[in-house]
């Protein structure tokens, strides 16, 4: 007689066995999805500002760049990486196909109601669109209880995300600031960056060292200093939220942007420029001290518009650090090895250069419309690269030929 586990069990790897490949593993279809939007996405953003057109949006056009580039593009990504992330935590099998397709298709109408929520109304778009993070954390949140495992914070952190979601539909109604949710949402996701990439970044710049010999001086895992840094970070973004804003949140801000550098520098990147797939982490964490330091400027008075701060915490951090994670984590979990190809390699400079220019941009180093519209090219440029060089592997079974 099967005990409930080992039924369920047996369930998931009929499952995988019976599934496609591209829903064998939550990493598949959301990465490749979440790619795609972010091209899709951005275009029409710059369509819409290039042209002045209206969308077809209750949103306006840049509240839905905003909205759909966080909750959308990023939300996609984080759901991918949760979903690729519990299994390694707790030991058990995957969501994988049907209820994997489901979930992704909650995430797709959700996209399509928030574009079109002029005529699907906003009700029908909050319902979908904050109804997938609720599904996404409980999903996560049982596996994690099942196991007994001692991630359910960072489930939490997803579960907090889509109560943020909420919020935004509650800005388009003005019951509430409609910056508040997505000030909630950038320092949500760079405490969530804080967290896990204070974890990989270091681990997987250990392994790449110690393979090659080296044994002194080593990156270590997070120590009580790290949590620190974590806390004073979400503090500083607690503070910027809330307000008041002045010489307070900017003091808070420089602390939390020394940490952040410190724990960077403590990490030696710099020993590992030549591995592309491991020093691209290491250039994405630069953009969260970078990215706080400026918002600290902004905080204390200095003439620094405070798009810059922002899109060097999104367009900087977040994207740069998601093609890292997409990319590396698609040839780990497809059996493949861990090498960066030139269209990665070249995805890597496309990204950097985008967070350059549109940082730049906002500071009147170049012409604005000019470096928003060549930004923007090299942004869908990194994630075309993506694509193209990923989108097979991600349709494909391992090359090992396990599931």
């Amino acid at each position: 007689m099967q005990t409930r586990g080992e039924q369920m069990l047996a369930l998931r790897r009929a499952r995988m066995a019976a599934a496609p490949a591209i829903l064998r593993g939550g990493f598949r279809p959301f990465f490749f999805g979440g790619a795609l939007w972010a091209i899709i996405a951005l275009s029409i953003w710059l369509y819409a500002l290039v042209s002045g057109i209206s969308l077809p949006s209750a949103f306006d056009p840049l509240s839905w760049h905003r909205h759909e580039m966080l909750f959308g593009f990023v939300g996609a990504i984080i759901a991918g990486f949760l979903l690729t992330a519990v299994p390694n935590w707790t030991g058990r099998l995957p969501i994988a196909g049907p209820p994997l397709a489901a979930l992704f298709a909650l995430w797709l109408a959700a996209r399509l109601a928030v574009l079109f929520s002029a005529f699907t109304g906003l009700a029908t778009a909050a319902i979908l669109d904050v109804g997938f993070f609720v599904t996404l954390a409980a999903l996560a949140a049982r596996e994690v209880l099942e196991s007994g495992n001692r991630n359910l914070p960072v489930v939490g952190l997803i579960f907090l995300f889509g109560v943020v979601d909420a919020l935004d539909y509650a800005g388009m109604t003005e019951v509430l600031d409609p910056d508040y949710s997505w000030r909630c949402a950038v320092g949500l996701v760079i405490v969530l960056i804080s967290l896990i990439g204070g974890r990989i970044v270091p681990s997987f710049t250990r392994n790449w060292l110690v393979k090659r010999g080296v044994r002194d001086g080593l990156p270590v895992q997070p120590t009580a200093f790290d949590l620190g840094v974590i806390a004073v970070t979400a503090l500083a973004f607690v503070a910027w939220i809330t307000g008041p804003h002045g010489v307070l949140t900017g003091a808070i801000f420089v602390a939390a942007a020394a940490g952040q550098a410190s724990r960077l520098v403590r990490w030696k990147g710099w020993k590992t420029f030549a591995d592309p797939l491991v020093i691209i982490l290491h250039v994405a964490y630069a953009w969260v001290p970078v990215g706080l330091a400026l918002l600290a400027a902004v905080e204390l008075g200095a003439p620094i518009p405070r798009s810059a701060a922002v899109h060097a915490l999104t367009a900087g951090a977040m994207a740069t650090m998601i093609l890292a994670v997409m990319t590396r984590a698609t040839l780990g979990h497809t059996g493949r090895e861990l090498r960066a190809n030139w269209p990665t390699q070249l995805a890597y400079v496309l990204i950097t250069a985008g967070a350059l220019l549109r940082v730049a941009a906002s500071l009147g180093l170049l012409d604005y419309r000019l470096g928003l519209e060549v930004a923007g090219a090299a942004w869908m440029g990194a994630f075309l690269c993506f694509l193209g060089a990923y989108g097979p592997i991600l349709f494909s079974a391992r090359i090992d030929e396990k599931i």
